[in-house]
């Protein structure tokens, strides 16, 4: 992988994790039932940790040469508080398997702190999925 494509493929990462801060700050808001009532704190700090990825992400993107981005990726609303959960679940999810592949890449280029780095934003989704997956019962 080329500098140039970790920097877009880290712009990606970065576009995912502004839309899951938003996400949970939504469905945080919304989320009803007392099947969720301590979850509905959790989301709030989840969002708080996905800001922190992001910071991370615009750092390491600026770090390699790069102009972080401000676009935002999908965000996903559901009237239902356990569809949310599994919208939050599913991007979590994808999330885990991203930076995996990315801790990989950034080591075959030689960049162990930048995979340091995605390697602690790696251990916050995976909690963030445990969370999720014990909420919804899986």
């Amino acid at each position: 992988m080329t500098n140039e494509e970790m920097i877009a493929a880290l712009n990606k990462d970065l576009t995912l994790e502004y839309a899951a801060a938003v996400q949970y700050i939504q469905h945080a808001a919304m989320v009803t039932g007392a099947k969720y009532q301590a979850m509905q704190k959790e989301l709030v700090v989840h969002a708080n940790e996905e800001i922190g990825h992001a910071i991370l992400l615009a750092e390491q993107i600026s770090g390699l040469g790069g102009i972080p981005t401000v676009d935002v990726a999908e965000r996903f609303t559901a009237d239902d508080s356990t569809e949310m959960m599994k919208q939050d679940l599913e991007g979590e999810r994808d999330a885990v398997r991203r930076y995996k592949e990315r801790v990989g890449q950034a080591r075959d280029m030689g960049e162990f702190g930048l995979a340091r780095a995605l390697e602690d934003i790696l251990i916050m989704e995976e909690e963030h999925a445990r969370d999720l997956e014990a909420a919804l019962g899986l």
